[in-house]
């Protein structure tokens, strides 16, 4: 009875085998929204300072590219998210040294609360993008120019960041490169392409 049931369950579930790439697709998304708010929350609470932050985003950036180059064909092997993941994993421990050294931010000062907006609005526009993923609305080729684009975001506040102050005109940089993505996300969320 059991095998039977496994046979019927593994006939069932393959017309929807495209779907799993997907859910893959918006589980990495997802993880980047987790290191997001780490890199936030370390802002808030002067866990990491300035320059801390934007260390953390370069990483983020790889990571980012890593998924746009896995995406680029619109799949997602098993072995391209183990690669991912494992960069993941590495961003994580890198987030964690550096909100748990010797260094402190203060996250009332402008450059820190400038980062901070960058941040959030990263978190926003990554959620924006695994909602549009796991909707649909995205497809995995959509997502892989995407996650492209959120790379060229982290590189810039990453570039801002690295002398530890986040100026007005760095950030008015950055803010004209995330509108530019946002854009980008709601064309591909409503252009009526499906998985």
């Amino acid at each position: 009875m059991k095998v039977r049931l496994t046979a019927i369950a593994l006939i069932m579930s393959a017309p929807f085998a495209p779907t799993v790439f997907a859910q893959s697709a918006g589980s990495e998304v997802q993880r980047d929204i987790n290191q997001e708010n780490r890199i936030e929350q370390g802002l808030q609470s002067g866990q990491l300072s300035t320059k801390e932050a934007a260390r953390a985003e370069r990483g983020e950036a790889r990571i980012d590219r890593m998924e746009s180059k896995a995406l680029k064909d619109g799949n997602l092997s098993q072995e391209e998210a183990s690669r991912i993941q494992r960069a993941q994993s590495q961003e994580s421990s890198t987030i964690n040294k550096l909100k748990h050294n010797d260094v402190t931010g203060n996250p009332n000062s402008a450059s820190s609360q400038r980062m901070q907006d960058d941040v959030q609005r990263n978190i926003n526009q990554q959620q924006r993008i695994e909602q549009g993923v796991q909707s649909g609305q995205v497809t995995n080729k959509e997502a892989s120019r995407l996650e492209r684009g959120q790379a060229r975001v982290d590189r810039t506040e990453a570039r801002a960041g690295a002398d530890g102050h986040v100026g007005a005109r760095e950030q008015a940089r950055i803010q004209h490169r995330e509108n530019a993505q946002s854009r980008h996300i709601y064309r591909d969320k409503h252009n009526n392409k499906a998985h």
